[in-house]
């Protein structure tokens, strides 16, 4: 049950969503993603939520896609996982806010390029790994990520898939602010409050306003991710990386 997996607390017009699968620091498998779907078509549909607050439980924000083989949710007819997620992520019309708390990785970085404001813990750090995944970018980020903080560090960071400590994340445009770890919620919490106590439908205008100019653009990047997901998705370099992750080895790219 999604339930288990999401936590939702609504206060002063802010709608928290707390993920919450802290034995697997909060990776999502598509229970996750369905459940944060869910909690983002609930705040969007509801006049008394202004702004949703997106944060992790324990100590990871999240550690990316999970790659257990029962990840996925059982076929039902329903359409499940990583697709609809986005599709509410990229239509969500109010101010959304994350509260970075610990490591962020794959989605756990990329679903931060949708996100409004994004405070992050003096202690976090990011990681985009696609490529050592024998993988690519993600969730409309090849387009977000230079957008955001320049075609060269984009790709540094893309093709080395190193970690991104925070003060680096703040200073390339990621993040708004460095918190001190334990507080990052609190501020994330004080600042939807602040901006909750504004007029919804003049944010809402004004979040589609700010994003106006990108929107096809988003939408026409996370295709060809998609694309080239289905492209390298069960080939040499993925299945040499997803083997070396579960042996818990490095991964040995040398013969592709």
């Amino acid at each position: 049950m999604t339930d288990d997996v999401v936590r939702i607390s609504d206060d002063d017009r802010v709608r928290l969503i707390t993920l919450h699968r802290p034995d697997v620091l909060n990776a999502f498998n598509d229970a996750l993603y369905d459940g944060v779907r869910d909690a983002l078509g609930g705040a969007a549909e509801r006049s008394d939520i202004a702004v949703a607050v997106v944060t992790g439980a324990g100590r990871a924000f999240s550690a990316g896609q999970d790659l257990s083989p029962d990840a996925h949710a059982p076929h039902d007819g329903r359409p499940h996982g990583f697709g609809p997620f986005m599709d509410a992520v990229d239509s969500f019309p109010k101010p959304l806010i994350a509260a970075v708390n610990g490591l962020g990785v794959g989605i756990g970085l990329t679903f931060l390029l949708h996100c409004d404001v994004v405070l992050i813990a003096s202690d976090a750090r990011l990681r985009a790994p696609f490529v050592s995944l024998g993988l690519t970018g993600e969730a409309s980020s090849t387009y977000l990520l230079p957008e955001r903080i320049g075609h060269q560090r984009a790709a540094e960071l893309l093709y080395t898939a190193r970690w991104v400590q925070a003060q680096e994340v703040v200073d390339i445009g990621l993040a708004l602010r460095t918190c001190e770890p334990g507080e990052t919620l609190d501020e994330a919490t004080s600042l939807a409050r602040e901006i909750a106590a504004m007029p919804v439908p003049s944010l809402v205008e004004t979040k589609r306003l700010l994003l106006a100019a990108h929107h096809a653009e988003v939408r026409a990047a996370r295709e060809r991710e998609n694309l080239a997901f289905g492209s390298l998705g069960g080939g040499p370099a993925n299945r040499e990386a997803v083997a070396a992750f579960r042996e818990k080895r490095e991964p040995d790219f040398s013969g592709l």
